[in-house]
């Protein structure tokens, strides 16, 4: 890392700057992190983010944990934790493995507090980046006549495609779980699942609203696209997605959702804008039917590493324009990764209906 310029990592409207002090093996591989504030001392930080309340013995700070988290600040042997505790001259209570709580940090002094909070903060942001996620925003695109169409293209790609490099039935999506994803979500306890339910019900009441009128979305899929650069090895063929109308109310309504959700800390911000897309074929799909990639391209260069690509060049040359059909967008879920409901959709904790 450039020490002239460190990672800035921005957390409730403040910014960060993260100094790595060491690479030494940590649960699960992971690198143990030192973080300071910036710029100056942490100790020297405003507390306008959270609240510091005045006790007989001191002072006192606490913070919405979830408990999948702990493990993070309390570090191998308790390291973590105790060196927090050392440099800041705080205490730190952590509530036992899998109660849920708040963490409490008390202290003589007020800078100690505030100095101990923002180093939590910032460890915890920093390793929640590194969970695999939960949840996802999406719009369901498994009505019948697209499931229909769907199974079409299959069986055609399948019989006039098969021979060439990599292609397989095995690479398909399942038709009862086409979609699109807006962006995903690590929800670690239903506190967060909730606050992610309420976030979805005021983006409803302050834009959608107004965007979809009250009414469903009148949304076209045709036409086939692949991810990565050479279309001899792909690794993800999706279905295009647009408004019938040719309006742009489908993209405006998913970028301001996603805004919306980065600006909350629920999710992390990946590219400038959503790409629209229904993935159709997935390599991820070979050893996994119910894989679900996350649009980061830290998870997609992993990942990709244990693929193996298909040829579809002939694909593209054959469907490229194909049509799978026109569905009513009426709804945006907030879908469990790996799970089903009744009908073979992904099952949902939340939703946003536009009616």
């Amino acid at each position: 890392m450039d020490v002239l310029r460190p990672t800035l990592i921005r957390i409730g409207g403040r910014v960060y700057r993260k100094n790595l002090i060491q690479e030494q093996a940590y649960q699960h591989e992971e690198e143990e992190e030192d973080f300071c504030a910036g710029p100056g001392d942490c100790a020297d930080e405003p507390c306008d983010a959270f609240v510091v309340e005045e006790t007989e013995k001191g002072f006192q700070c606490r913070v919405e944990v979830p408990s999948p988290l702990y493990k993070y600040i309390i570090g191998k042997k308790g390291e973590t934790k105790k060196k927090l505790e050392t440099e800041t001259r705080t205490s730190i209570s952590i509530p036992k493995p899998g109660v849920e709580g708040e963490i409490v940090i008390t202290g003589q002094h007020r800078s100690g507090v505030i100095s101990a909070r923002t180093r939590i903060d910032v460890l915890l942001d920093s390793f929640r980046k590194k969970q695999p996620f939960t949840h996802f925003l999406s719009f369901a695109l498994n009505q019948p006549a697209i499931q229909e169409k769907f199974l079409q293209f299959k069986e055609e790609v399948l019989e006039k495609c098969s021979k060439d490099h990599g292609v397989s039935s095995s690479l398909f999506q399942n038709p009862a779980k086409l979609h699109l994803t807006l962006g995903t979500l690590v929800l670690l306890n239903e506190q967060e699942i909730q606050k992610a339910c309420d976030l979805l019900q005021r983006c409803k009441e302050d834009f959608v609203d107004q965007i979809a009128g009250g009414k469903p979305l009148t949304v076209e899929v045709a036409g086939v696209e692949y991810m990565n650069d050479d279309p001899a090895m792909m690794d993800v063929l999706y279905a295009k997605v647009h408004m019938k109308d040719g309006s742009d109310r489908l993209q405006v309504i998913a970028d301001q959702l996603v805004e919306r959700f980065v600006a909350s800390g629920l999710m992390l911000k990946e590219w400038d804008r959503v790409k629209l897309h229904a993935t159709v074929m997935n390599t991820l799909f070979r050893k996994d039917p119910s894989a679900e990639e996350r649009n980061n391209t830290m998870a997609g260069k992993s990942s990709f590493k244990e693929r193996e690509s298909f040829n579809g060049r002939n694909i593209l040359k054959l469907f490229e324009n194909f049509y799978f059909g026109e569905v009513q967008l009426d709804t945006v879920h907030l879908s469990q990764r790996f799970s089903s409901d009744a009908s073979g959709y992904y099952a949902t904790s939340g939703r946003l209906p536009f009616s």
